[in-house]
């Protein structure tokens, strides 16, 4: 059967080898910013009253002050984390990231509680990044869901307009081409219904019967 298919087409792992390098920067990224020594160094806090200040003369409640900004914070940078695993994982082991998001997170406070001291560690940091690692990967998991669909529905056209187009051959056959039949000239339209001879001498004689 192999034989009469033909070598079986590779795999595209374009989508796997993408994901994967960006799931691989985006989380040096986060451990970078949450693991840095010294968070001066980031200037958080400048970046914070900036974005509060922009927040607040657009009509957010003065309510809204540094520690929800974090915690919304939170949520967002880990929705590309969730995303990015998303894509990376196979269809069937999606679920791995119920657990690789939160214990990523945990591992994230852990350090920050025992080997950074100008850092101070949370659980409700854990509970917003998994919040926003699970937004993340229901976006990608929806996503992945709508081009399967898609990819099923295009095959199953082709593969109805071909059988389509074979029973429409099947029933509707085309005619055989029929080659035409020798012309047969008697002596005098062979002698005077030929093209104008160049020389005389090349064109055909007949010996007229008397």
């Amino acid at each position: 059967m192999t034989d009469v298919l033909g070598r079986k087409p590779p795999r595209s792992r374009a989508r796997l080898w993408v994901a994967t390098l960006l799931l691989a920067v985006y989380a040096g990224f986060i451990a970078v910013v949450t693991l840095w020594p010294s968070p001066s160094d980031l200037e958080f806090g400048g970046i914070a009253d900036r974005v509060l200040a922009v927040l607040h003369r657009f009509g957010i409640p003065e309510t809204f002050g540094f520690d929800e900004l974090e915690f919304t914070a939170n949520i967002g940078m880990f929705v590309p984390l969730g995303f990015f695993l998303g894509l990376a994982l196979p269809r069937r082991g999606w679920w791995l990231a119920l657990f690789i998001v939160p214990g990523y997170s945990g591992f994230i406070e852990f350090t920050q509680a025992t080997a950074l001291e100008s850092r101070v560690s949370s659980i409700l940091d854990v509970f917003a990044n998994t919040t926003g690692g699970y937004v993340g990967l229901l976006l990608a998991m929806t996503m992945r869901a709508m081009i399967y669909a898609r990819d099923r529905r295009v095959i199953a056209r082709a593969i109805w307009e071909r059988d389509a187009e074979i029973i429409r051959a099947r029933q509707h056959p085309l005619p055989a081409k029929q080659a035409p039949a020798p012309r047969e000239y008697d002596t005098a339209t062979r002698v005077f219904e030929q093209p104008a001879w160049q020389d005389p001498s090349d064109a055909p004689t007949e010996r007229l019967r008397f």
